[in-house]
């Protein structure tokens, strides 16, 4: 079975998307799962949610069950399916409920301040 990991993170993170600021926390946590690299979800309370449009995309993992996608939706553009999220987690990773973790890419970053 992949050993998955979940710690809470120090500092203040903040992700952006085609220029704005989509979120910024200090209640952020990192979730490491076997060799695959780090993914840090942020608290919903902390996004800004208007940005976001759930999507019709889902996807399953047996160690974390299954997850809801949003699309992000600025002024200049969308990013399809570009982050997602654990609605009812398995127990195991029950932390990363009401957390959305994003894909990292051209248009979307997630930094440490």
């Amino acid at each position: 079975m992949t050993e998955i990991r979940i710690r809470k993170v120090s500092g203040t993170w903040v992700i952006r998307s085609g220029g704005a600021i989509l979120g910024e926390s200090n209640n952020v946590l990192e979730l490491n799962e076997g060799e695959l690299a780090p993914v840090i979800y942020f608290p919903r309370d902390d996004i800004a949610m208007a940005l976001l449009d759930q999507s019709s995309k889902t996807t399953h993992c047996p160690h974390k069950g299954d997850a809801s996608y949003f699309s992000i939706v600025n002024k200049s553009s969308v990013t399809e399916n570009a982050v997602w999220s654990y609605e009812n987690p398995i127990e195991a990773v029950a932390e990363i409920k009401d957390h959305l973790a994003f894909v990292i890419g051209e248009s979307v970053k997630v930094e440490q301040l």
